[in-house]
């Protein structure tokens, strides 16, 4: 009889994971908690591991045609003023093909987060055939003014028409919009959909892993996606350069493409130093949300902390403003952060008043 094992990784490495057997046809044979570290090792199955979306980016985008090389560049440069990290850290999943004209799937992680993943499934004895990001086993609401919500462990799963995400529960009133709730509460409805979704991935971010150098850096997607508005056998000729001459004149062409193909950076003098001073300033992993909710988290965890200002912006990134008692208040905050994936860095500090006032940007960690 052939069986896949489902594990849900809970948000805390150090929990055991909750599992279920399921059998072809769909039937749960077996269900239960996995302990970390067990004498005996779990029976060899397919396996599939649903993971916290929380830190998965999820967008739809507007995409060419091509190898998955390509595409993948295309979408890299595409998310540009969402990724903090370089292009080298992550994971690019692309979804199913679409028909022309449609926009497809994108799912990116961090390189660091996969690979905490499988090493807490190694702890549990076992190594995954797929990940699904838990937002991506909800239904799509047929309805475009609606959004269906499942509970996983402290984090809340979204998904909508083009919309998926995970956050913290006290966020959903912020990332839903006008959009009414139509939250999935029944245990057995919830084990239903994850059972469907075992059984036919929507998706897999182990598929975006790098095969033999499929993954590109920013200057190298930059390059690409500018040649690749011009000709597809174009993008394919800058593919396949290795050697240093090639990777010089791409660079070298790849700054007049930008400024040709890019009006937004005709101005500057090296579009390559502009977009990493782009990166330098774009959301911290997780975007917006995150990053607010971090923060949040911070300031209250300091007595007398307020927040006086939160602006997000793609040209200067994610800023505040808070006041707080001491200084060395400062050094909390940025260890706050830093304990959520996130860098702190105070652009401006002064006293007023008896008080500290500190402009900060919140990025990710250099």
């Amino acid at each position: 009889m052939s069986l896949t094992r489902l594990i849900l990784i809970p948000a805390l490495g150090s929990e055991p994971a909750p599992f279920l057997v399921i059998d072809a046809g769909g039937t749960v044979v077996d269900r239960g908690r996995m302990p970390l570290d067990a004498v005996e090792r779990p029976s060899a199955m397919r396996t599939v591991a649903v993971v916290p979306g929380t830190d998965v980016l999820v967008r739809w985008l507007d995409l060419p045609p091509g190898g998955g090389a390509q595409v993948r560049t295309a979408a890299l440069w595409a998310l540009r003023d969402s990724l903090a990290a370089p292009a080298d850290r992550l994971v690019l999943t692309l979804g199913p093909p679409v028909p022309a004209g449609e926009p497809r799937l994108v799912l990116v992680v961090s390189q660091a987060l996969l690979a905490a993943w499988t090493d807490y499934l190694d702890a549990l004895g076992v190594q995954a055939d797929v990940m699904i990001p838990d937002m991506m086993t909800l239904p799509v609401p047929a309805a475009d003014d609606a959004v269906t919500t499942v509970a996983f462990g402290p984090g809340l799963a979204l998904r909508g028409q083009g919309l998926a995400l995970s956050v913290q529960p006290d966020l959903l009133d912020l990332v839903r919009g006008d959009r009414r709730v139509v939250a999935i509460e029944d245990g057995r409805e919830i084990e239903r959909l994850l059972v469907a979704a075992t059984l036919d991935p929507p998706v897999n971010l182990l598929s975006g892993l790098d095969r033999g150098g499929d993954r590109v850096g920013w200057r190298r997607a930059a390059a690409l996606a500018a040649v690749l508005l011009l000709s597809p056998l174009i993008l394919t000729l800058a593919s396949a350069a290795r050697d240093d001459l090639a990777a010089h004149r791409i660079a070298a062409g790849t700054q007049d493409l930008i400024r040709t193909r890019l009006p937004d950076m005709a101005a500057a003098a090296d579009p390559v130093a502009e977009i990493d001073r782009r990166l330098a300033v774009a959301a911290p992993p997780g975007g917006v949300t995150a990053a607010a909710a971090a923060l949040f988290t911070a300031v209250e965890g300091v007595e007398g902390a307020e927040l006086d200002s939160f602006i997000a912006d793609p040209e200067t990134g994610v800023r505040a403003t808070v006041t707080y008692p001491a200084y060395q208040d400062l050094a909390t905050l940025k260890a706050a952060l830093a304990a959520a994936g996130m860098r702190l860095e105070d652009t401006s500090t002064v006293e007023d008043g008896g008080h500290v006032v500190s402009e900060i940007i919140i990025g990710a960690p250099l």
